[in-house]
């Protein structure tokens, strides 16, 4: 994975400027807000109840720059960011959220929404703000011939998609479903599934994940590998 360093304090104007690595996986458009890397770390650490040695233990990396990252004199890589992602048990996204507080209403306008670009696909967060429990909406947006890799996905709860635009495949316990716009799909989680955009120009669809665990996260499962 492409080591692509984030700067800890980030805001759109200086992404259009400076323009995202053309091979990055992990490419994030934000709101107009300043976000603090660093700050964000201190506070989900917190809510943890670690310390910052107990960090570094969990994630294998070197005390020093877990400080240096929240006194935001370094500026993490990705791979960092993703180390500390997992012993957080958190999204990657969660390091760039402004917004902390957990929502009982959201309200998005058409494209003001968080949109999220990973490898040969990107997803817009529907649920922006609401805890990431019981049910998570996406509008995903799948380039040519993009899919969930090799080895199959399974999470718990169920998964629910609902085909936009182009053609979607499909397979869910050895079996294939081939999606076209007004198609949907939905299934027991557990099953091990997988899906490819079958088309020459970009699918879209809107993915509906309701994992059963708050510990799961299987929209990571979906669009990192």
């Amino acid at each position: 994975m492409t080591n692509q360093v984030l700067s800890p304090k980030t805001t759109r104007a200086q992404k259009k400027d400076n323009g995202p690595a053309r091979n990055s996986p992990f490419i994030t458009e934000l709101d107009n807000d300043e976000i603090t890397v660093g700050q964000r770390l201190r506070e989900i650490r917190a809510l943890r109840g670690l310390s910052m040695r107990a960090l570094a233990e969990m994630s294998g990396l070197n005390i020093n720059t877990l400080s240096l990252i929240e006194n935001e004199h370094t500026s993490p890589s990705v791979s960092t960011l993703q180390q500390l992602a997992q012993s957080l048990q958190v999204s990657i996204t969660e390091f760039f959220q402004t917004n902390h507080g957990s929502k009982k209403v959201v309200h998005q306008k058409q494209g003001k929404r968080p949109r999220v670009a990973f490898e040969h696909s990107a997803m817009e967060d529907l649920a922006a703000g609401m805890p990431r429990f019981g049910a998570e909406p996406i509008i995903v947006t799948l380039e040519p011939y993009a899919d969930s890799g090799k080895k199959p996905i399974v999470h718990t709860g169920r998964e629910f998609v609902y085909c936009l635009k182009g053609h979607i495949a499909y397979t869910v316990d050895n079996e294939k479903y081939r999606l076209e716009a007004g198609d949907s799909l939905i299934f027991e989680a557990y099953l091990p599934h997988q899906w490819k955009n079958i088309d020459m120009t970009p699918s879209r669809a809107l993915l509906v994940l309701c994992p059963m665990d708050e510990r799961d996260q299987p929209r990571e499962r979906h669009f990192t590998r």
